[in-house]
């Protein structure tokens, strides 16, 4: 290969790259949610992802208590467990805020879609999202020293 050649595809390769490794991100984006239901009909893609919006939130919840709970057996002193904890409480607060605006933006981006096509967005979008806080949260308690 020439040179002209080499940087060339070495261009190509660094672009691809990050797209590579989206692809292969275990939580759905909404848009592959979406996919997923969609080999039912608009009625029944609803009801799917209601149901995967529904299951992420169980997860989600699940989550948040796992991490309180790992939280109180940290091995660090006390006032900053508590102070992680009412950090951890104002997160999940405000990240159901962010969601639910955010999913409602998305929603509304359907414009004048016929049928279940506003609340088939907002779905898929809650469910990606409490997915995503899902991994983010036992991500940051993955390591904790404990007691």
């Amino acid at each position: 290969m020439r040179p002209i050649q080499l940087i060339f595809f070495g261009l190509i390769m660094y672009v691809a790259t990050p797209a590579l490794a989206a692809s292969t991100d275990p939580v759905l984006g909404e848009r592959a949610l979406r996919e997923e239901c969609s080999a039912f009909p608009q009625a029944e893609m609803h009801v799917c992802l209601a149901q995967k919006a529904e299951s992420s939130e169980k997860a989600l919840r699940q989550a948040e208590d796992e991490v309180a709970r790992l939280l109180s057996k940290w091995d660090e002193d006390k006032q900053y467990v508590n102070q992680a904890k009412e950090k951890l409480a104002t997160s999940n607060k405000n990240f159901s805020n962010y969601r639910d605006s955010q999913c409602q933006f998305l929603a509304s981006l359907s414009g004048g879609g016929a049928g279940n096509a506003h609340e088939i967005r907002r779905l898929a979008c809650i469910a990606e999202l409490n997915n995503r806080r899902t991994q983010q949260l036992r991500d940051a308690v993955s390591d904790l020293p404990l007691q």
